[in-house]
């Protein structure tokens, strides 16, 4: 490894020694939490976490079956976003042959770049990955699953789900991107079709 690489490692892990421990800690408590916090809620916290699921499941989840949230950060505004509209249902589906309860934990804003560039709106954009984060964190603390899969792309939105996610660190959870997609047209012929537009070769339509 390159020396410089391998200085800036060693001082990254010095830095932060102190929070990593204490993060560890954490999560080593919480995993020995986690392994019978559904055994440990009362039967009304169990009712209201399963009472939208059919009798099998609700069975299922009062009596040790596997659960996973799903937190999702689709919308309609974010053409990025557009395969994760019908994900969750794909994984409940799936879960579901697999003797597994997927549930939606929550929801998480997700803004788009494209939109708000040059627009006020683009002023809380970086803010956003907080709230992300916050919201993340809420949706996995009703403290019943087994694992998590969260859904969203772009470079504010998966940094948010993750240091989210990262709260609960003592069990699994997958981050599901929708995978790549077309530019649409090149930047050269986005860059000639701007210098047409300034000169008035063409218009808006």
């Amino acid at each position: 490894m390159n020396k410089q690489l391998i200085n800036i490692k060693d001082r990254i892990e010095e830095r932060s020694k102190d929070l990593r421990s204490s993060y560890l800690e954490k999560i080593k408590f919480s995993s020995g939490q986690s392994k019978s916090a559904r055994d440990n809620m009362g039967c009304s916290n169990i009712a209201h976490a399963f009472a939208s699921c059919d009798k099998a499941q609700q069975d299922q989840g009062a009596n040790g079956g596997t659960v996973i949230g799903i937190v999702s950060a689709y919308n309609d505004m974010l053409s990025a976003h557009a395969p994760l509209k019908d994900y969750p249902d794909v994984i409940k589906n799936s879960s579901e042959k697999r003797n597994a309860i997927a549930r939606v934990a929550g929801g998480v804003p997700a803004m788009c770049d494209g939109i708000t560039q040059g627009e006020p709106g683009m002023e809380l954009s970086l803010f956003s990955r907080d709230v992300i984060a916050l919201s993340t964190a809420v949706a996995f603390s009703h403290n019943v699953f087994d694992a998590g899969i969260c859904l969203g792309v772009c470079d504010k939105i998966v940094p948010g789900l993750v240091i989210g996610a990262l709260s609960f660190g003592h069990f699994p959870i997958a981050m599901l991107p929708a995978g790549p997609m077309p530019t649409g047209i090149s930047n050269e012929e986005k860059s000639a079709n701007r210098k047409k537009y300034a000169s008035g070769e063409i218009d808006r339509s």
